[in-house]
């Protein structure tokens, strides 16, 4: 799309318009007076207003599904009016209890030119919101689905678990719908029809799979099974969603994301903790340049007590202790580096917890190429716990610390009762400390951002719908398991350094 800042010389004019005539998309910050404008656009700037928080409202449409319909933004304003009848107000922005126009299109034979009166340019495009309406405004194939896409489960599991999760994600989705469940426990999917009336239930992957109000499927047996499953429903005409971990050898990861392209369906992983509040603001102080060029991450995830019970702890059938938590961390790490090491060698401890099959605990060192370094922990005998986030960057430090999650209660006849849940499972506050580059140093407090809801399955319906980017691609997953293979295979041989391609 092209952007036009500044005011449009009259020979332009139909130049533009021959252009977007033929599908062309052009995006126009007008100028107040601008009469070259105002011809292309239809519309003319009416006030200009001072940089301040505005809050934009979006005229409900194709283009707005599953977006906020009333977001901030920090700008200069200048609102319009429309002065041509093929003119569509997209937004309206309130001055004074007054919706005035601020995003409008007009359509030009196959293309379209959008006039905003945002003008911060550079705010708009990394608007979260903003920039995805305008993107989609200019797309043709931009219209409302038929129906929704048809989401089933593999492996449904026990109430509470990732098959009610996902149920729940999909019904607040706009734009998918649960229909279906697998699982070889009858009360388990007597549980699911309970919790989602009229849903198909299912003895396996394979019967599942043949259900045609399936369009998307998620893997959600343990780990060992992914690949298998996953092919089978790739094969199937399904697009994929598997949980954490991907799968446990990088060549089935290979064979999957081959799979997926050979097919023409998407495959992706739940990476759910992308969305976690601490960490998107994590990225945020990373991605400002508060702390410099980031070269040394540390994550912790862990405390002192029994591991799992149930098939979480089985090497077998997980992977080992670094494929459950090590999935999102590591997941964590190549995000902010954009790459996979270069060489890693993770150790493993069982000193306490002798019966389960994991790891007491691991610890995962990885360097790049150009020196930088990342270290993960997970352990079940830590009785004073690591920092959750330890980020260091040429500029200045980050690090959050976890904090118990509790609460208490007076019951009648009880008294003093007290629930005590899991340490990961609250966002953190972020400590940055930064030089000054005058003896000093300046420290500030990061609270986690605002929750953004059903963000992956938004991502996932999006993207089948859309053609938006999709947020997990398969390739990254793939790296992540190419490295948790790797530190499992060098956590067995005694924390053998691993070269990795």
């Amino acid at each position: 799309m092209e952007l036009i800042t500044g005011r449009i010389p009259s020979e332009r004019v139909p130049e533009l318009e021959r252009a977007v005539a033929a599908g062309a998309r052009v995006l126009v910050v007008p100028e107040p007076g601008d009469e070259c404008a105002a011809r292309l656009l239809g519309v003319r700037v009416v006030d200009e207003l001072p940089r301040a928080e505005w809050f934009v409202t979006l005229v409900e449409g194709p283009h707005t599904a599953r977006l906020d319909l009333e977001v901030p933004i920090v700008t200069a304003l200048r609102t319009l009016r429309p002065v041509d009848s093929g003119v569509d107000v997209v937004a309206t922005t309130s001055v004074r209890f007054e919706h005035r126009p601020t995003i409008v299109r007009r359509r030009i034979g196959a293309g379209a030119v959008i006039a905003v009166g945002i003008v911060d340019v550079d705010g708009l495009q990394a608007h979260a919101t903003l920039c995805r309406v305008i993107d989609r405004l200019g797309r043709p194939d931009v219209t409302a689905p038929s129906r929704p896409l048809g989401l089933g489960v593999v492996g449904y599991g026990p109430f509470g678990g990732m098959g009610y999760l996902h149920g729940l994600a999909a019904d607040e989705t706009l734009g998918l719908r649960f229909v279906a469940a697998a699982d070889p426990v009858t009360e388990r999917l007597e549980a699911a029809g309970a919790d989602f009336p009229g849903l198909h239930a299912h003895a396996d992957a394979a019967s599942l799979a043949a259900d045609p109000d399936v369009d998307v499927a998620v893997v959600a047996t343990p780990p060992v099974h992914h690949a298998e499953v996953a092919r089978t429903l790739l094969l199937a005409g399904k697009h994929v969603v598997i949980e954490k971990p991907m799968c446990l050898r990088r060549d089935d990861a290979d064979a999957l994301v081959r799979l997926a392209a050979d097919t023409g369906r998407v495959l992706t992983v739940h990476q759910s903790r992308r969305w976690d509040t601490d960490w998107l603001a994590l990225r945020r102080v990373v991605e400002s340049g508060e702390i410099g060029d980031v070269f040394n991450v540390e994550t912790f995830v862990g405390g002192f007590e029994h591991p799992c019970r149930a098939w979480h702890s089985e090497e077998s059938v997980s992977g080992g202790a670094i494929y459950d938590w090590g999935s999102h961390h590591v997941d964590w790490i190549l995000q902010l580096y954009g790459v996979p090491p270069t060489r890693l060698l993770c150790t493993a401890h069982t000193r306490v917890w002798h019966d389960t099959t994991n790891a007491d605990q691991v610890g995962l060192w990885m360097q790049w190429a150009d020196g930088r370094e990342a270290t993960f922990r997970q352990s079940d005998v830590a009785a004073i716990r690591r920092p959750k986030f330890y980020v260091q960057g040429t500029a200045g430090t980050l690090a959050g610390d976890y904090r118990p999650v509790r609460s208490e209660t007076i019951e009648p006849g009880r008294g003093h009762r007290v629930t005590v849940s899991h340490h990961a499972e609250a966002p953190v506050d972020l400590r940055v400390v930064r030089y000054d580059g005058v003896g000093n140093q300046v420290e500030m407090l990061v609270a986690p951002v605002p929750h953004p809801g059903w963000a992956f399955h938004r991502n996932l319906a999006d993207h089948l719908l859309l053609g938006e980017p999709l947020a997990v691609r398969p390739e990254e997953s793939r790296d992540v398991v190419a490295v948790l293979e790797a530190a499992h295979r060098s956590a067995a041989a005694g924390g053998e350094l691993v070269e990795l391609p």
